[in-house]
């Protein structure tokens, strides 16, 4: 163990941590009791406002009809009341501009009479709409810094909840956020308006199947489930390292000799204390009535997951950000510091945040549920096809709705699918497929798995196998995109893979409408699906691979296919400004042009001023914490030659050892000069920045990186600064 004193206080921490209440001595209650307790749900409404309030409220959050603002002030009133029974004195319009995070503005419940008195106030208009400051927010040339009015408007389809904090609890509205122009300016609007999309499209097709109706379909929602993947660390090894302090990603570190390679942390038991810490953040998310499901140890030393249940996609999504909220608040609790970053170590599995998606009806019908014959199940076999011409069509666009500096460290590194987007369907689906295609049946059926075993019954086996180097993978009756970052919303990608699909929909639509008319007949309904399949597995079945995507021969073949393979979030974001971008995201009314291209330049300039604070950081380690170290180290040895030869014996060992630490830190001190050097000709321009990042200063950047994990190899452990990859993977 280091004897170096920020290292050795945050080792010696970390082994003499204990928590202060134990787990057992908390007062918890029912899961019953707990769950959504602190949401503004079905029940209390239903309980609290009047029935005709209600039930128009219940059109609105169902999809029937627009948010009626005559209502305003009954809900407000029911829900101020509820509030402040659990205890808020505050509330805010809780929102999702385009930085990526949540933001709020909290205004209190109170309001002085003039008498020396209060009385609590909050009325329609303090609920439909606020009005924050949105000079400060990222708008990507949409508004100019001194235009600062924007609107918050209430999504009454997504519900209020309270905030609890040690001192006190707030009521967040989830809300819109848009300019004074009307342009949205954050990552909530766009997905309400692909969901309607979607929903149109989808709608459109289904009524040839359901020409009567008669299943009750009035709305069809994209859901979403999405996996969470995180890290925990040590708070002191956290502040003992300005890397992670300041980028999320420890920008030095030399591996340790273990690390993942005996598979032995994958679903393995988990410890006492990140047991307790998952306790106690399930407890939170409960009663944020988010449906959190699963718990485990992920692959890599450290690593965990959490993930809930399938949600209609704005509500997933808003609960996806309450789900890294709460990890990260609750880990500080427990002496622990939650990374989400795609990438915080270097040479084990970084973390995603897989994202199960699908489409389902208002009254329970999963549109990608195969049954138990895909093969004669034509409205299955239509909307698969229509995501999987959506896919193709637009590669370029999902890749760039995942692009981060992050995931640029995570893509393609055997951890994670490449950069190429293709479809895994598994075995028995494609063949399936491609039966119709052919015009031939499948020969392949779903069958049971026997383990030979007598005490063992016999299991359903799935359509395919799981395929986990598959960026968009078929899982049985949804799509998984496992290219989704750690730390991204999923608002985005949500949304890009809802405007997609609605498209390809509107096309099987429009031709379905033009072949077989409003009342067609089944076999005519089939005949014409069928040749809908086959053309679309023509023109676009090169997207389908069920192979290993890590493969270099996929590469080879994906180029042969025509596959696009955009390697960095620079290549990929260029792709927000193709036609074919724009006219899909204007022809369903989900953003303008400039609203597409103000979320381009957002994502440029992130991807650029990330970079540099990473590059900056680096440098400032390398001059203040590395190179003093290996100076002290240089001087031990240079002492301990000098007392070798004094004491007239051979100093040759002790020589070849400092000629060893010479030469490397002249190697660090060259790349060291090479990176400064590189950073003063950053261009401004931020289409030349991006460019130049990716060519000129990541290689020189990793260049220096290796030369300082090799110098953590040579320099005395006890004279070492910085929480090695060892003691902050291992020692918990």
């Amino acid at each position: 163990m280091s004897t170096g004193s920020a290292r050795r206080e945050a080792v010696l921490a970390v082994i003499r941590w204990k928590e202060e209440i134990p787990i057992d001595g908390r007062a918890v209650p029912s899961l019953r009791e707990m769950y959504g307790s602190n949401v503004f749900g079905d029940n209390e409404m239903q309980h609290r406002l009047p029935k005709a309030v209600y039930e128009r409220l219940r059109c609105t959050i169902e999809g029937k009809e627009p948010l009626d603002p005559e209502i305003a002030d009954a809900v407000a009133l029911a829900m101020k009341e509820w509030a402040i029974e659990k205890g808020a004195t505050h509330y805010t319009h809780w929102f999702q501009p385009l930085t990526g995070d949540t933001a709020e503005k909290h205004d209190s419940f109170v309001a002085p009479t003039g008498t020396g008195t209060a009385v609590t106030r909050f009325s329609g208009s303090d609920l439909a709409q606020g009005e924050p400051d949105a000079s400060s927010f990222p708008s990507g040339g949409l508004r100019a810094t001194f235009e600062a009015r924007g609107y918050t408007v209430w999504d009454a389809t997504s519900p209020a909840f309270v905030l609890e904090n040690p001192n006190g609890k707030v009521l967040c509205i989830p809300t819109a956020f848009a300019s004074w122009t009307g342009e949205v300016l954050d990552m909530k609007t766009p997905l309400l308006r692909s969901m309607d999309a979607l929903d149109r499209q989808a709608r459109r097709v289904l009524s040839f199947f359901h020409p009567e109706n008669a299943n009750g379909t009035n709305r069809v929602n994209a859901t979403v489930g999405s996996e969470q993947e995180y890290f925990l660390i040590d708070s002191h090894y956290f502040f003992a390292r300005p890397d992670l302090l300041s980028c999320g990603r420890t920008l030095v570190g030399s591996a340790s000799p273990k690390g993942q390679q005996l598979d032995d942390h994958y679903f393995g038991s988990i410890p006492d204390r990140v047991l307790a810490f998952m306790f106690e953040a399930e407890r939170k998310l409960y009663k944020l009535g988010i449906p959190v499901h699963t718990r485990h140890n992920e692959v890599a030393p450290g690593q965990y997951e959490i993930a809930p249940h399938f949600e209609n996609a704005n509500v997933a999504a808003d609960h996806q950000m309450l789900i890294m909220q709460v990890l990260g608040s609750t880990a500080r609790e427990f002496g622990l510091h939650c990374l989400l970053h795609e990438k915080p170590f270097e040479g084990i599995n970084g973390s995603g945040k897989h994202t199960n998606w699908s489409l389902a009806t208002n009254d329970g019908m999963n549109l990608l549920e195969p049954g138990d014959d895909p093969y004669e199940n034509v409205q299955f076999m239509t909307f698969l096809c229509a995501v999987i011409a959506a896919v193709d069509r637009h590669a370029g666009l999902l890749r760039a709705s995942i692009a981060s500096t992050g995931n640029d460290h995570r893509l393609g590194a055997n951890e994670a699918p490449p950069a190429i987007i293709s479809i895994f369907l598994g075995d028995l689906l494609s063949d399936a497929l491609a039966s119709v295609a052919n015009g031939k049946g499948s020969k392949n059926r779903k069958t049971t798995l026997k383990l030979g075993v007598n005490t063992i019954p016999d299991l359903p086996r799935h359509y395919g196998d799981r395929n986990r180097t598959s960026p968009f993978a078929f899982t049985g009756n949804k799509f998984e995109f496992r290219a989704v970052g750690s730390s991204a919303s999923i608002s985005w990608p949500v949304t890009i893979l809802n405007a997609i699909v609605a498209e390809s929909l509107a096309k099987i639509a429009d031709q379905l409408e033009k072949e077989v008319g409003k009342a067609p007949t089944a076999a005519r309904l089939r005949g014409e699906v069928t040749r809908i399949v086959k053309r679309i597995y023509k023109e676009h079945g090169r997207v389908i691979f069920d192979g290993d995507n890590y493969a270099e021969e996929w590469k080879t073949e994906a180029t042969k296919r025509g596959l696009p393979n955009f390697a960095t979030t620079v290549d990929a974001l260029a792709e927000l400004q193709t036609k074919t971008s724009v006219s899909v995201f204007s022809s369903q009314g989900i953003l303008s042009k400039r609203e597409l291209s103000s979320r381009y330049h957002i994502q440029v300039e992130r991807y650029i001023t990330k970079t540099r604070i990473e590059i900056e950081t680096l440098i400032e380690m390398v001059r203040t914490v590395i190179q003093p170290a290996v100076f002290r180290y240089q001087t031990e040895i240079a002492q301990a030659v000098k007392a070798t030869i004094e004491a007239g014996c051979d100093a040759e060992g002790e020589q070849l050892v400092l000629n060893g630490v010479a030469r490397a830190a002249d190697e660090m001190r060259m790349h060291l000069h090479e990176l400064e050097d590189s950073l003063l000709k950053l261009p401004t321009d931020e289409q030349k920045a991006g460019p130049y990042i990716r060519d000129v200063i990541i290689p020189v950047r990793d260049r220096l990186r290796c030369a300082c994990d090799r110098i953590e190899k040579l320099v005395a452990d006890n004279l070492w600064p910085l929480p090695s990859y060892r003691e902050m993977l291992f020692i918990k």
